[in-house]
């Protein structure tokens, strides 16, 4: 593992002895910087957060190819479960994977107050895809170009990869989306979904399939001026504050 960790993509971890936690989860080739923003929104409102950096993500490429989703589902149920030992109303918010792996945890505690989903990844790519995808990389292909700073701001980058590790986003689709899809119908806690019809990374059709299956209340909000990253982009202050207020509502 290299020690060569992209400026600003160092994890958090904040303590404020409260009852409210927030876990807050970063994309796939992302870090935490993308999410750090919406880390101190729940910070500045009094909540203890954990935002842990992935496991292969904010360093190198070659560090990513290591690592698969049970390596990522792993740390982010750590960091749950961290922070239920202090905290007696969590709640988990995730952007892209990050999304993917909210609705992993909520599956697997449903004890959760409550759960925010940013452009969240739901559903497994087709058949034909994954079958493409591994052909590219029985041919040698292992890196893909990147799918990282969809942003609208042309004043914002996000430092995720340049390139797109194939072994990685090929786990993603078959242990992580292929076993989460047909759990959503299941999961009971209050959804706060987010999603930007202009996504040029994750479909807008995948947030289109998760409000139409989730089994729990559901609010939903539209993100008209943002992209993929929309965390770090025009309507970041309109996520920050409305998902304050849902954590607010749901731990009350």
């Amino acid at each position: 593992m290299t020690d060569s960790l992209i400026p600003g993509a160092e994890a958090l971890s904040h303590a404020a002895g409260g009852a409210r936690g927030a876990l807050v989860l970063h994309g796939f080739t992302g870090n935490p910087g993308s999410m750090r923003g919406l880390a101190e929104a729940f910070v500045n409102a009094g909540y203890d957060v954990e935002m842990p950096r992935l496991p292969g993500h904010g360093t190198t490429v070659d560090d990513m190819l290591t690592t698969g989703w049970a390596d990522w589902s792993g740390e982010a149920d750590m960091a749950y479960k961290s922070l239920a030992d202090r905290c007696p109303g969590v709640v988990v918010a995730g952007l892209s994977m990050g999304g993917s792996l909210t609705l992993w945890l909520a599956g697997q505690h449903s004890e959760i107050a409550g759960i925010i989903c940013i452009n969240p990844a739901t559903q497994p790519q087709a058949p034909e895809v994954v079958e493409m995808l591994e052909g590219m990389l029985a041919g040698g292909t292992t890196i893909m170009p990147g799918i990282g700073s969809d942003i609208a701001d042309p004043a914002v980058h996000e430092t995720a990869y340049e390139g797109t590790p194939l072994p990685c986003l090929i786990d993603f689709v078959n242990n992580g989306l292929a076993v989460i899809a047909p759990t959503y119908g299941s999961l009971r806690m209050p959804l706060l979904l987010l999603n930007s019809p202009q996504d040029h990374v994750v479909e807008p059709a995948q947030a289109e399939y998760l409000a139409t299956h989730y089994g729990g209340p559901l609010e939903r909000i539209t993100l008209e001026r943002s992209y993929h990253v929309a965390t770090q982009d025009y309507d970041k202050d309109i996520i920050f504050a409305e998902s304050v207020a849902f954590a607010n509502r749901v731990t009350a």
